[in-house]
């Protein structure tokens, strides 16, 4: 079925089946196979990694009583299309990044990433253990679905750029690819931001449709093939610290699932975004080797660019804050941090000091 014809069938027959295919609890005893729609092509690597694991696991767990046919990005819908189709029972779940949808509502953008915000780990620390699961259940059950973490990006550079960027004022009129609160922070410094999905990045970069863009880190950056189009890579970024992404099932598909198949899907998105921050985090480092081997220069933003990111950064975080959900949530966000980032910076702060110190002596 063609991406045209899905949404015909959709629009024309949509509630009947919806209901035929959502109703009847018996249906979840018996093998079945749930429609999966992401915001990347098959293959992306970090990215359609995580959707793909997960859903490997959960099929393993119920011995393939709960099975997923998953749709990349454009096959059925287009890549920021999947919360829409998954919110209105179009499609039953989808895998992507929720700050992809910050038109529905701001609060998204912080299980993805937020600028000067969580780390990796911090952001576990929130979501498993400070209150951030039973947030997104709230923000995404105003939509009619049920959200999982599953997927982690972690750190992201930068980005790739055209030219180097030697202070805020290279940002003036800079074309620049970057989703989020982070496409925020660059439009208010001048920047001319396109959230152009990752499957037309390379195109976009190739043609000077932009001047540059940021994906993911060096594992999948260097399998996106930036590095043909230019050699200027900022290592370190504002914007994105720990990058989350999301399986989010329609409510009332998730309520068919049997309590044991809706325990397995949570245990296994959770193995899933374990294996898979381990895969981001262990692979970048050698494949920033490689790319500078192939004559990539890594850049650092200067100070006076990093304190450009932070007032505007600011800024942009509470411009939201009138929205009672979207407050709500960005003071637990941020008290976590608080709590995490202190304890990180006496211990492992102290400790990576030293350990690079000793070592290197």
């Amino acid at each position: 079925m063609n991406r045209r014809s899905f949404l015909k069938t959709s629009a024309i027959g949509g509630a009947a089946a919806t209901t035929t295919a959502l109703a009847a609890p018996a249906y979840a005893q018996g093998n079945r196979t749930l429609t999966m729609v992401t915001s990347v092509p098959d293959g992306f690597a970090i990215f359609d990694d995580a959707a793909q694991l997960a859903i490997d696991y959960i099929a393993a767990m119920t011995d393939g009583q709960l099975t997923f046919q998953k749709n990349s990005a454009g096959s059925l819908v287009g890549a920021f299309e999947v919360f829409d189709a998954v919110s209105s029972g179009q499609a039953d779940v989808y895998h992507s990044a929720e700050y992809y949808f910050l038109n529905q509502n701001p609060g998204f953008a912080f299980f993805t990433s937020v600028p000067f915000g969580m780390t990796a780990q911090e952001m576990a620390n929130w979501y498993y253990r400070r209150g951030g699961q039973e947030l997104h259940d709230e923000l995404s059950g105003l939509f009619g679905m049920k959200p999982l973490m599953v997927g982690q990006t972690a750190m992201q550079p930068g980005g790739w750029f055209n030219k180097e960027i030697n202070s805020a004022d290279d940002l003036q009129g800079l074309r620049f690819r970057m989703p989020g609160q982070g496409g925020q922070v660059l439009g208010r410094l001048g920047a001319s931001v396109q959230n152009i999905p990752g499957g037309e990045i390379y195109q976009a970069l190739a043609s000077g449709q932009i001047d540059g863009a940021e994906w993911i880190g060096p594992y999948a950056d260097e399998r996106m093939g930036f590095q043909e189009i230019t050699k200027i890579y900022y290592a370190s970024g504002f914007h994105e610290p720990g990058s989350t992404l999301s399986m989010v099932f329609n409510q009332q598909v998730w309520e068919s699932l049997t309590p044991l198949q809706q325990t397995i899907c949570e245990r296994a998105c959770e193995a899933a975004h374990a294996q898979n921050t381990a895969l981001t985090l262990s692979e970048n480092g050698a494949a920033l080797a490689r790319l500078q081997a192939d004559g990539v220069q890594v850049r650092q933003f200067s100070d006076d660019v990093w304190d450009a990111f932070g007032r505007a950064s600011a800024e942009v975080r509470e411009e939201n804050m009138s929205d009672p959900i979207y407050a709500k949530i960005a003071d637990s966000y941020f008290a976590s941090l608080k709590e995490s980032a202190d304890w990180y910076q006496i211990a492992d702060g102290t400790f990576m000091q030293q350990r690079n110190r000793v070592n290197a002596g």
